[in-house]
């Protein structure tokens, strides 16, 4: 037996039901994801992350390059898009991406991008502007814990390979200095 599902929406200032579009459902859904995945909320896990992105961004058809800003607990300060590029690439300025971490006081940062084709390998471009990035916001203090790249359904963690080092960026984060 098949069952079939249908979504019904009203629009605003009418009492007229019709259904909904796809664009509308998925546009649903990532305002209900937006507000469990707000500011304050901790990234307890990959699976977490990696839906809530997938939901985001998963869809778009260019690509995107954003960086989702953490506390030292990490706890969620913004998920921040900062460029979009076109179906094959992006440009990135490692300045801009200091100057807004700095702006939202983070401690940590996880880069994340799209791969439209859902492939989810780092190209060497990708290689090269994930060390550039780190090593910019190093030089403030600001910990790169991951660089997410792909369709996000197959996500490539850069955290596990040589990009970035191995540290959970699911733990709180270690603080260098005397006092809480």
């Amino acid at each position: 037996m098949k069952t079939e599902i249908t979504l019904l929406i009203r629009d605003a200032g009418s009492d007229t039901v019709r259904e909904a579009t796809g664009t509308e459902i998925l546009e649903a859904a990532r305002a209900y994801l937006s507000n469990r995945i707000r500011r304050g909320t901790t990234l307890s896990s990959p699976k977490a992350t990696r839906d809530y992105l997938s939901l985001r961004f998963g869809m778009r058809d260019y690509e995107i390059f954003c960086v989702l800003h953490l506390d030292t607990r990490r706890r969620l300060i913004d998920c921040q898009e900062l460029f979009r590029g076109t179906v094959d690439g992006a440009s990135v300025h490692p300045r801009e991406i200091v100057k807004e971490a700095l702006q939202r006081n983070s401690a940590a940062c996880i880069l994340v991008h799209n791969h439209p084709s859902g492939v989810a390998e780092p190209s060497h471009a990708d290689e090269v502007i994930t060390q550039r990035v780190k090593s910019a916001l190093a030089l403030v203090d600001i910990r790169v814990l991951d660089h997410l790249l792909g369709g996000f359904l197959k996500c490539h963690h850069c955290r596990g390979n040589s990009l970035i080092a191995k540290i959970s960026p699911y733990e709180s984060l270690g603080n260098n200095s005397i006092g809480g």
